[in-house]
């Protein structure tokens, strides 16, 4: 499909310097990461990590969603997780909008009615990264089993803030 062409020939560069093949997937670092989809997020860099050393889950908002939480425990228990940071960020669409107001402007773009659609706004983004840590930190299958923490990345900074 020639909308993809410039992707794929990407990935063939790509490709010819890969080293990364015969990995495992465990996360080598320890380390699992809940984050948000925002394209000026780089999860592994932003806390001098390569390819391979963590798990990451990205999601609208950076959530600890019950899809979140699955990968969580995956990765503690089959793919040694010891360290989980759940990391939403300054300026993030879903913490500064409401449902409806992107209900009007997902409907707009489609020219269809998207009053349905749920999109999971975050009114207090403190407040939710205090109810996803504890999520975690509660869950029956990962409890103890990781250290907790939650941070607010600054897109303007690149800096992390450590909330709890």
């Amino acid at each position: 499909m020639p909308g993809f062409d410039d992707l794929v020939a990407a990935n063939r560069t790509y490709a010819e310097t890969f080293d990364h093949g015969g990995f495992d997937g465990v996360a080598r670092a320890g380390v699992a990461m809940v984050t948000c989809m925002d394209s000026r997020i780089d999860p592994l860099r932003m806390v001098g990590l390569q390819p391979g050393d963590a798990k990451i889950f990205r999601n609208p908002g950076g959530r600890v969603t019950p899809q979140a939480l699955e990968a969580l425990v995956l990765g503690v228990h089959l793919l040694n997780v010891q360290r989980i940071l759940v990391i939403p960020h300054t300026r993030c669409a879903m913490a500064s909008n409401t449902e409806p107001e992107l209900r009007a402007r997902v409907g707009e773009s489609a020219g269809v009615d998207a009053s349905w659609q749920r999109f999971g706004v975050v009114l207090d983004q403190r407040d939710a990264l205090l109810q996803d840590v504890a999520a975690v930190r509660t869950h029956p299958l990962i409890g103890d089993r990781a250290e907790v923490g939650g941070f607010l990345y600054d897109v303007d900074t690149g800096l992390l803030e450590q909330v709890v």
